[in-house]
């Protein structure tokens, strides 16, 4: 199977001398192109820091990070910018949108950062929206949308560059159960087309829709089912077809915004 991320003996240390705490401890990961990864753990595991590192979000203080055979920690600001922007797609918990744009503006900017032209940005973009039933909310202002339709918005600017990885912090914490299990069926879609998929979750009904669980502890990766399914004839995504009916009964959100 292809590595689309390849993890060797990384270190996060964040604060000097006698403040210093290590929140990843020398750890080693391989992804694969096509799988859904869940990487669980409680608040304070260093789940997150982890994630923020192999989206290049925060810089290592020891060990790689390859993307797709690049090591993206000997790129320069400008290279990694571009390997972020023309690989990487994001989900995150806090929606992180402009709320006095349209939604349109709003999914267009990845591929403004990108340098495509705004006829080619806007046919896009409607195209991302129209796959998350949001093409009728095209000119809404972002301020306006509930919950749900913010978080589809945001993966509709997911979606929009046409990523081969897919990151989601904590995707449905902010929302109820129905519009969370919605979310869900929108990036196990993509993940069914050969988007590689990584949820950063404390969720174990979420992780279990995943083909493969990377538990984290202290900082320390503590288990990880990745061994066994890698042994597998089946597909790496194999298990995404469960989860869209599965993730109807998940009980993978919380309280927030209706629908």
């Amino acid at each position: 199977m292809e590595k689309v991320i390849e993890v060797k003996n990384l270190v996060k240390v964040y604060g000097k001398r006698s403040a210093a705490f290590t929140a990843l401890k020398h750890l080693n990961l391989d992804i694969y192109k096509g799988e859904s990864v869940a990487i669980i753990g409680k608040s304070g595991s260093g789940k997150s820091t982890l994630m923020h590192l192999l989206a290049l979000l925060d810089k290592p203080t020891s060990g790689t990070i390859k993307i797709n055979g690049i090591d993206s920690t000997k790129l320069r600001a400008h290279k990694l910018n571009q390997l972020r922007n023309q690989s990487f797609g994001f989900v995150f918990q806090q929606f992180f949108m402009n709320p006095n744009d349209t939604v349109l503006e709003n999914v267009m900017l990845p591929l403004k950062i990108a340098g495509v032209r705004r006829k080619k940005r806007k046919e896009l973009a409607t195209k991302a929206l129209h796959t998350v039933g949001l093409e009728e909310r095209l000119k809404f202002k972002a301020n306006d949308l509930s919950g749900g339709q913010k978080q589809r918005v945001c993966i509709a600017r997911a979606l929009v560059n046409d990523p081969s990885i897919i990151f989601a912090d904590e995707p449905t914490g902010n929302l109820d159960s129905t519009t969370g299990d919605k979310i869900i069926k929108l990036l196990f879609d993509a993940n069914k087309k050969g988007t590689t998929l990584i949820i950063v979750t404390h969720d174990e009904d979420l992780a279990k829709l995943c083909n493969r669980q990377v538990r984290i502890m202290d900082g320390e990766i503590v288990e990880d089912t990745g061994a066994k399914s890698q042994k597998s004839s089946k597909k790496p995504n194999s298990q995404s077809k469960s989860a869209k009916t599965s993730a109807s009964g998940a009980k993978s959100a919380k309280k927030g915004a209706k629908k």
